[in-house]
């Protein structure tokens, strides 16, 4: 007589995938009896005049504002031209003589431009109060044409 290929471990495997497969489709008929069988016009969401996610539809009797497609402005407003005194006023926080640069702190907006020795028009030292142009460098704004005032 020959031995039986299924052994006690192998059926007791194949119960258990039934099994689970079993519970999986009860958890998804009751998860279509739950929902009630979403329509479309249960999914929709309006958007109101304040710009808020709604459901109710908006009200077709109110007036709608007219607006002039010419105003609209896609993409970054430009910066108006603002007549600025190109001449700072300021004191030097920092100066390193021997590697020739410092840091110049603004004394209207206190912030804190990098010097190099080149962009002076004469010695400076740490302290001195100091009149200055901004331009832009390579890792952002740098002090140039930098006199003692």
């Amino acid at each position: 007589m020959g031995r039986s290929n299924e052994t006690f471990n192998k059926k007791e495997k194949e119960k258990k995938k039934i099994q689970k497969r079993k519970e999986k489709q009860a958890k998804k008929e009751a998860r279509k009896e739950k929902s009630g069988g979403n329509s479309l016009d249960d999914m929709i969401a309006y958007v109101d005049e304040n710009g808020m996610i709604t459901d109710t539809p908006p009200d077709p009797t109110k007036k709608k504002k007219e607006i002039d497609a010419s105003n609209i402005v896609l993409g970054v407003p430009k910066k108006k031209d603002i007549e600025e005194d190109p001449i700072h006023q300021g004191k030097v926080s920092f100066f390193n003589d021997e590697k020739g640069y410092g840091f110049i702190k603004d004394s209207n907006s206190q912030e804190s431009y990098f010097v190099h020795v080149n962009n002076t028009n004469e010695p400076i030292a740490e302290g001195d109060k100091v009149s200055f142009e901004i331009e832009s460098g390579p890792k952002g704004f740098v002090a140039v044409k930098v006199d003692k005032a």
